[in-house]
Parts: C-alpha cells; sequence; structure tokens
C-alpha cells in the first residue's frame, strides 16, 4: 500500500473538472448526488431494519448464541470485496463493482430472509457483506472523481443525512412486518427497493464517467488479493474460535492470527497499527470509531427485548436518535470553516461516542427508564457523524490521484476490520458469560447473566472509543 506524500496533503485526489459553482444540487451535480445518495438509502433502510428484526430472527432460527456472527459475519466478507473493489475502481472506474455489488447484495438479502437455520442465515449475510463492500468503495471513488474538493464534505454530509428517513421510519416498518408477517419478510422485501436507485443512478453516472479521465487499466494486484483473502479468513477462524470456547477452539484461533496479523499490515498504510502521524492514524480512526459503536449498537435492541420485555418495534426505535443526530454532526462538519476545527471536532466525537456507549448500559440499572437508551445512542450519533465524516474528508485531502481507490479501499478495510474484531469480541463475551442462553431462557424477565453480559460489553467499546479520542489528535502531521 503506497500513501500520499506531504506535498499531496493540499491537492484533490483525483482529476476532475472545472469547478463551474453551484453545490451538491446545483444543476451540474444534482441527477449525480440524488442518484448514489439513494444508494445509501436502501443500504441505510437495510441496517435500520436488520437490528430490529435480529433478535426475533435468532432467536426462531434458534442461534442466539450466533447473535454477533450474523453482524461479524457481513463484515468479515466485505473484507475481501473492499480491496477487490478498491483496485476493480482504479483498473476501469466505479461503474462495473457499483452495480455488480448491488446484486450481489440483493442476493444475500435473498438467501438470508428463506434460511432454514442459523449458519445459512450468517451464509446469507456474508454474501450481503460482498455486496456492500464493492458497493461502498465505489461510492467513495465516484465522489473523488466526480465532485471538486470544496463539495466533498456536503456529498459525504448528504450520505449521513441519507440515514434520516430510514432511521424513523426503518424500525416501526420492521418491527410491524416482523410482529405481523414474520421476520423474513424483512429481509425478502428490500431487494425490491434496489431497484429505485438502479432507476435512478444508473444514467447520471455513466454522464459523469464519460466526463472524467480514461484510467490506465492498471492490472489487478495479486498480492493485495491474496491478503484480502487472508485477512477475511483469518477473521473467519478467529470468530469461530471464539463461538467454540474450548480447548480445540485454540486451533482456529492460533490459524487465524497467522493468517490476520500479516494480512492486515500489508492492506493498510504503513504505520496504521501504531497510530502513526496523517493519514496512517486517519485510518486506524475509522475502524476504531465503527467497531465501537455498531459493536454496542448490534446488542442494544437484544438488550431492550430480552432485559426490559420490549416489542422489536420499540426496541428498534431506541436506535433511531442515532440516525438522526449523526446527520446532523456530518452537517456541522460541512459547514464553512469547519476545516479549521476538523481535529478537534474527530477528538470530540470520540468522546461523545464513549459517553453514549456508558450511558446505554444505564438501562441495565433497576429503575432506570428506557428511554435512557435512546437519548444515549443520540449523543453517539452526534459525535459519529462529526468524527466519521472528518476522516472520510480527510482521507481524501490526504490522497494522491493514483491513491484513491486504494486508500478508499483502506479506509473502508479498517471499518470492516474494526467491526468484525470487535463485534466478535462482543459476542465472545456475550457467549463466555452465559448471555445467550440466560437471554433465550429468560426474554423479558431480564435475568442476571445476561445483564452482566450486556455490561461487559459496554464498559470494553466505552474503552474502546476513549483510545480513539486519545490518539485522535495524530490525524495531521507535524510541522
Amino acid at each position: 500500500m503506497t500513501t500520499a506524500s506531504p506535498a499531496s496533503a493540499d491537492t484533490a485526489s483525483v482529476p476532475i473538472p472545472a469547478d463551474s459553482g453551484g453545490g451538491v444540487l446545483g444543476d451540474r451535480f444534482r441527477a449525480l448526488t440524488l442518484g448514489i445518495v439513494s444508494v445509501v438509502l436502501v443500504i441505510a433502510f437495510e441496517a435500520t431494519a436488520v437490528n430490529t428484526a435480529m433478535p426475533v430472527a435468532a432467536r426462531e432460527l434458534d442461534g442466539l448464541g450466533l447473535y454477533a456472527f450474523a453482524f461479524s459475519g457481513y463484515f468479515t466478507t466485505t473484507l475481501f470485496a473492499l480491496v477487490v473493489s478498491g483496485q476493480w475502481c482504479d483498473r476501469s472506474g466505479p461503474l462495473q463493482p457499483l452495480f455488480t455489488g448491488i446484486a450481489v447484495f440483493g442476493a444475500g438479502l435473498l438467501v438470508a430472509g428463506s434460511a432454514p437455520g442459523m449458519w445459512i442465515f450468517v451464509g446469507g449475510r456474508a454474501i450481503q457483506g460482498l455486496g456492500g463492500g464493492l458497493v461502498i468503495v465505489a461510492l467513495y471513488v465516484v465522489v473523488g472523481r466526480a465532485y471538486p474538493e470544496r463539495l466533498r464534505p456536503a456529498v459525504f454530509a448528504a450520505f449521513s443525512s441519507a440515514w434520516v428517513l430510514p432511521s424513523i421510519v426503518g424500525p416501526v416498518v420492521s418491527g410491524a412486518v416482523t410482529q405481523h408477517l414474520g421476520w423474513r419478510w424483512v429481509f425478502l422485501a428490500v431487494p425490491v427497493l434496489i431497484l429505485l436507485p438502479l432507476a435512478v443512478m444508473g444514467p447520471a453516472l455513466r454522464r459523469s464517467e464519460k466526463e472524467q479521465p480514461v484510467l490506465r487499466g492498471a492490472a489487478f494486484d495479486r498480492r493485495r488479493t491474496g491478503l484480502a483473502a487472508m485477512a477475511a479468513l483469518g477473521a473467519g477462524l478467529l470468530q469461530y474460535a471464539g463461538q467454540r470456547l474450548d480447548l480445540i477452539g485454540l486451533l482456529p484461533a492460533a490459524a487465524g492470527t497467522v493468517l490476520l496479523v500479516p494480512a492486515v499490515l500489508g492492506l493498510l498504510p504503513a504505520g496504521t497499527l501504531r497510530a502513526g502521524r496523517g493519514l496512517p492514524t486517519v485510518i486506524l480512526l475509522r475502524g476504531i470509531a465503527s467497531g465501537a459503536f455498531f459493536a454496542a449498537e448490534a446488542f442494544i435492541p437484544l438488550m431492550m427485548v430480552t432485559e426490559r420485555g420490549l416489542s422489536p418495534t420499540l426496541a428498534g426505535l431506541c436506535l433511531t436518535s442515532g440516525g438522526l443526530t449523526w446527520a446532523l454532526g456530518s452537517w456541522l462538519q460541512g459547514r464553512p470553516g469547519a476545516e479549521r476545527y476538523r481535529g478537534l471536532m474527530i477528538r470530540g466525537g470520540f468522546v461523545l461516542t464513549a459517553v453514549a456507549i456508558a450511558g446505554a448500559a444505564l438501562v441495565l440499572v433497576p429503575g432506570a427508564p428506557s428511554w435512557a437508551a435512546a437519548v444515549a445512542w443520540g449523543i453517539g450519533g452526534l459525535g459519529m457523524g462529526m468524527s466519521v465524516a472528518s476522516v472520510s474528508v480527510l482521507m481524501m485531502k490526504l490522497s494522491t490521484p493514483e491513491d484513491a481507490g486504494a486508500n478508499s479501499a483502506s479506509l473502508q478495510v479498517s471499518d470492516a476490520l474494526g467491526n468484525v474484531l470487535l463485534t466478535g469480541l462482543a459476542g465472545v463475551l456475550f457467549a463466555a458469560l452465559g448471555g445467550g442462553s440466560v437471554a433465550a431462557a429468560h426474554e423479558g424477565a431480564g435475568g442476571t447473566g445476561s445483564t452482566g453480559a450486556f455490561a461487559v460489553i459496554f464498559l470494553t467499546m466505552t474503552g474502546v472509543a476513549l483510545v480513539g479520542a486519545l490518539v485522535g489528535g495524530r490525524v495531521r502531521k507535524t510541522a
């Protein structure tokens, strides 16, 4: 992996046409913006719907012990797809990986929705991860190729804003479908929504790509592709070992570590794991932020169902505030003059995320109101909106034209790796502390075993978020 030189920090990440003025919804960019945001809208709706339906799906498939695996399995295959997508984009542009990814994503939804058992369900989620990995890198490359640097913060803010409607409607719709039609229809119905972005964004994207410089068509880097496969396989073995919790599990754990460590070192920019100043820390922070926040978020609906006896709809609605405030935080970082406070917003965002994760755990205290989780997640969404969007902007600014696709892929690899490892860790803690069996036996009764398991998960993720706040000051190089 190559990184941007210090001199490239003030250049655009990719060649673009002359900036003719206007905003992301001006005449020039309106169709493109609406098209790519519609893709994010579908992904956002799927994510909020899955969070709401997952506790019921895991219980009916007799798979509460694999609850976290259904989330981390998605990000495990995403690790591989992200690297492939980055090279594919650098070779022939973002159109092919984007449309292929959407098709694969829809296929994964169909497999998960028709799964007869939990392992097949996890397999469907893994197929979704392949499609999602192709799509997200392609979208980043579209932003880098089509928009001038001054508009990119607004585009990332628009991405975040696309989560607002699904955050409000998603839990209600998904909860109603789960309760009245069954959780399977939450997955089987979403592919229909994919037709909308295909219709809206196709012509706009093709017109935009015709205006861009022709790419050289570099060959795929077999080494990077192999490293991506190693990382995905290693992460999968570690998750499997964590689910076994016996001596035999030490074998896949050792094999997973041997595969994962060199793969990660080869896929991420040099110095990422030691928080080297500049781009390495920017890449690292994306993984820390996403891992801590989403590992905790995955367990909030399950906690509200098992500890407080809430319906799937009400449990999912606890996450709505996070989607709303995430959009607000992303909007704030895109305001004129915000660039000078970029580092402060990143560190402050991590602090707010830590406060939110710790605040969500207050629901475990007898007598605490259930709405405390919604308030806490609103705080966390604000922090994530500021920090994640700011990290994306800095990555684009620190990337050379030749590294746009590769660095976008590295950012998303870090995101996926953080989700895999920390959600997987949360699953191991949950299983080791008896959370799965207690939740199944005492759903709605709030067994003490599950209470302790949830508490340990939230405490651990709070600490991870605070680590992000500590290293956040290293996003800029010293003079």
